[in-house]
């Protein structure tokens, strides 16, 4: 036990190392649609889903960075390995669940380290339920999403496509984590065609307007460009790494415009104590025309939810909001589970 232990936590501190880091900010979001907080024991107020009506793969419980590491360390014999209940091209979508939700892992990580706990969810509440691999710096790189944005973006679009023409669906919903539910499928969306194959973006953590990575965005560049080098045989060569910090020539022109296409929706949600998007405030997006925004801030719904950036998509109260943006004509109240792991 000891050695998974040391395991999980060698991979944690990876991981973490890997992306930019930063401080959070202090501002606080708009009013959410439908997640209102509901912190035990007063009683819940409308809106949002109740995790304890959901199955949860979180092996850890509360311990949401725990999972998300071991889940990538059992993705390294088969780096390709799709989480569960996901990826079943046979799958035709429902008249309740119309939209295919695609999911979108963040950088360094692989669709079964970021979605074994989210993707069984979601197949179990009646989705079908999709999960690619995208931006690999080299063939059956274990840590993926390291690749040029718009690169990646086109990835999506090929992705997205494949899905729509298995399923028979005019629109996905895109559901991502970190640069998987920001930059990216954002530039998708205003680039490649993605507004008029996608209903919604669900962005969790996203990596929206780049980070400031606490004020030192140019050493962390140069110390991406060295660990780049000397782990290109890894597939850590990240040009993903720059293209996701503040000012970069990417983040200048998906954002000249504006933050968002007409015709979709976007939900992002948020946590107060992410140390890697930073300030935390970055992650919100202001509705363009013809376009609704509805940011999420995650203490606001259960205050004692420290979940940071890279435990956020194996936390239960997480997978509700999920559900709720999914489908808020049946949104649930929440009952806030405890989540101390403030990473």
């Amino acid at each position: 036990m000891r050695r998974v232990l040391k395991a999980a936590v060698a991979a944690l501190i990876t991981a973490a190392c890997l992306i930019t880091a930063g401080p959070s900010a202090s501002a606080a979001p708009p009013a959410p649609r439908h997640a209102v907080a509901e912190s035990p024991p007063p009683a819940p107020r409308q809106g949002v889903a109740d995790p304890a009506s959901a199955p949860s793969a979180d092996p850890i419980g509360s311990l949401g960075a725990v999972s998300a590491s071991a889940a990538l360390l059992a993705s390294v014999p088969d780096p390709e390995r799709s989480p569960e209940g996901a990826n079943d091209f046979g799958c035709k979508p429902t008249a309740a669940h119309p939209y295919p939700v695609v999911l979108v892992h963040g950088t360094a990580d692989n669709a079964y380290g970021g979605w074994s706990g989210l993707a069984p969810v979601l197949k179990s509440a009646g989705y079908c339920v999709f999960a690619l691999n995208y931006g690999e710096s080299k063939p059956h790189a274990l840590l993926k999403a390291t690749a040029h944005i718009p690169d990646s973006a086109r990835e999506l679009a090929a992705y997205v496509d494949r899905v729509r023409a298995a399923t028979g669906a005019k629109k996905v919903d895109l559901v991502g984590h970190s640069q998987g539910g920001g930059l990216m499928p954002q530039w998708y969306l205003r680039f490649d065609g993605g507004a008029a194959k996608v209903h919604q973006l669900v962005g969790i953590s996203p990596s929206s307007h780049g980070t400031t990575g606490t004020g030192l965005v140019h050493v962390i560049d140069a110390v991406t460009d060295v660990a780049g080098h000397a782990g290109k045989p890894l597939g850590l060569d990240s040009p993903a790494f720059k293209d996701q910090t503040i000012g970069s020539p990417v983040v200048q022109q998906l954002y000249a415009k504006g933050d968002t296409e007409p015709g979709v929706d976007y939900t992002n949600i948020v946590t107060r104590t992410d140390l890697i998007v930073t300030p935390y405030t970055n992650q919100f997006l202001t509705a363009g025309p013809g376009a609704s925004v509805d940011n999420i801030l995650l203490q606001r719904v259960c205050p004692l939810d420290l979940t940071g950036h890279i435990g956020v998509t194996y936390d239960p109260n997480v997978y509700r909001l999920v559900l709720n943006a999914l489908d808020p004509a049946h949104a649930e109240p929440v009952r806030c589970a405890l989540m101390p792991v403030p990473v």
